[in-house]
Formats: C-alpha cells, structure tokens, sequence
C-alpha cells in the first residue's frame, strides 16, 4: 500500500514532536516542497512495504520522546513522512562523533539484530532503517537500556537512502535479514531485493564491502541469489558452496513447506552458513517451529 502525502502539524510542537515521524494525535509530520522529480521514487513502482500501526504508547512514546533528539536521524522529508529530501547527506562522522566502519540495517524491525550487533561491536557504527514507527521506537528503548553510543535508527523508505542520502562507498556493510516475502504471485512484484535493487546497495558499499541477506521463504531466497549473482557489481562470497542435498533449497524442496514439493536438487548452491552476527529472533525462531527453512546469502562488493 503507498503512502498518503503527509500534512502537517495543527499547531506549535516540542522539538521532540517536531521530529516525530506522527506527532501525538496521529497526524503526519511536515514535509519540504522539495522538487516533483523525487516522487518517482514513490511513484513509478509500487513501494516495498505497508504502513502498519504508527501510534506511540507507553514506554514506547516515552522512549522517543526523551531520546529521539539524540538517537533518530533527523531526516528533511518530501512527499511523504518516510521520504528523503534529495539534497540531504548523512555525515556519519559528524552524527557519531568519530570516523568507524558503518553498518547498515534495511528493515531493522525491533531492532534486536541491530542493537546486539552494536553490542558485541563497539568499534563499528550502526545505522537501523526502518519505517515502522513503534519499532523505531522500541529500537530506541534498546539502545538506551544498553547503554549504546554507537547506533542510530532512521524512519524512511530504503531505496532512497540508498540512492541519496547516504555518500557513495560510505558503508562496510549493508544487511537485509527477513524482509517482507510477498510470497503471493500477484505481489511479488512489491519485494524490495530485484534487479534496481542491487545497484543501489553496491553505490554505498566501499570496494570489498559485503551485502548480507537472510530469508525463510525458498522463492524470495533464489529471486535473492539471482539478483546478486546477476550483477556485475558484486560477487557472491559462497559461489557453488552447500549444493545438492547440503544446499538449504532442497531441504525446502523436499519439505514442500513454503514451495511445490519437488526432488530436484539444488544445483547451483551459492548459500552461505548462517551469519553468526544475527542473533536468533523470535521472527526467525517462528519461521523454524512453521518448518521453513533459512537461507543466507553474503556478497561482495567488487
């Protein structure tokens, strides 16, 4: 579902509401005039994700109340409350004080891969992208629980922050754990890894950084394993690794769980071993107790 233009506010709010992605009473943040041409970007094919709940409550409206000034990028808007006006750049350095490998999350969700990733590296940087504002805000009860200095979230629509406002080659690493499958036919057309995808990553990627991707839906993960195998940008790190009956696509085969049961081997392999950076989310623990299978995908920027 696409996003409605956002209005804004009815009246003075609290610096805290002024960069809210909802201030209190639900309504849409103010967003710049900006140019026509970055509606594109809204416009030209349908967006990747639906605007679920963005109410805040309890601790979560607290939590962003108190520490959104400091730990959510404040974001010049356009056309919609998730956009990027094109003339903005995220200066890392300056945001986080110090200059360190920066690690990009597409799809933070509730921010439990993100912030234990900052936990167990403190010597690298964190940026968590997402555009569900309670899971913004419960990211942001993490960060302060653990006392976290070197992660910030953004609300916003991925693919511009790929494509203007992070600086070319600024990234060692971007991840895509879990995103939306739109596992019906008639959707897949809305997944966010294709083909225009997979040029925008390797623009903020530095040479030899690395794209991680994790799934549990069997057609998502080849439609995954294409896209960056199709690219003259990247290699893939595990090229003809876990084939055949080792390879996670014939586990899915032969279970029939998520895809038409088959016993066709998978031929072409290319998966990695799981990503021992993630932490195991109750997201993917569901995906194990519903019998699918998860499959990891890592490639390199060339």
């Amino acid at each position: 579902m696409s996003e409605t233009p956002a209005s804004g506010p009815a009246g003075p709010a609290s610096p805290a509401e002024q960069r809210a992605p909802r201030t209190t009473d639900g309504t849409a943040r103010e967003v710049t005039p900006g140019s026509q041409a970055a509606e594109g970007t809204y416009r030209a094919q349908p967006v990747s994700f639906v605007r679920r709940g963005t109410r805040l409550q309890g601790r979560r409206q607290k939590a962003w109340d108190d520490h959104s000034d400091t730990l959510a990028v404040d974001v010049p808007r356009h056309i919609s409350d998730t956009s990027v006006h094109p003339d903005y750049v995220f200066d890392a350095q300056e945001e986080f004080g110090r200059t360190a490998p920066l690690v990009v999350e597409i799809g933070s969700g509730l921010g439990d891969a993100v912030v234990f990733a900052a936990k167990e590296n403190p010597d690298k940087d964190f940026l968590a992208v997402e555009v569900y504002t309670p899971g913004l805000a419960q990211t942001i009860q993490k960060i302060v629980a653990n006392d976290l200095s070197n992660v910030r979230v953004v609300q916003a629509n991925a693919p511009e922050v790929l494509s203007t406002m992070l600086e070319k080659a600024s990234v060692s690493q971007v991840w895509v754990f879990f995103p939306d499958p739109w596992h019906k036919t008639k959707h897949n057309k809305r997944r966010m890894v294709k083909d225009t995808f997979a040029p925008l990553v390797a623009r903020v990627l530095e040479p030899g950084g690395v794209w991680r991707l994790a799934t549990d839906w069997s057609t998502y993960a080849e439609q995954m394993r294409d896209v960056g195998t199709d690219s003259e940008l990247f290699t893939n790190a595990h090229e003809g690794e876990l084939v055949g009956a080792q390879s996670p696509l014939t586990q899915a085969r032969l279970s029939g769980v998520d895809c038409e049961l088959s016993e066709d081997p998978d031929s072409v392999g290319g998966w990695s071993p799981r990503f021992e950076g993630r932490i195991l989310t109750s997201f993917e623990n569901k995906a194990h107790k519903a019998g699918r299978v998860i499959f990891d995908l890592t490639f390199r920027r060339l």
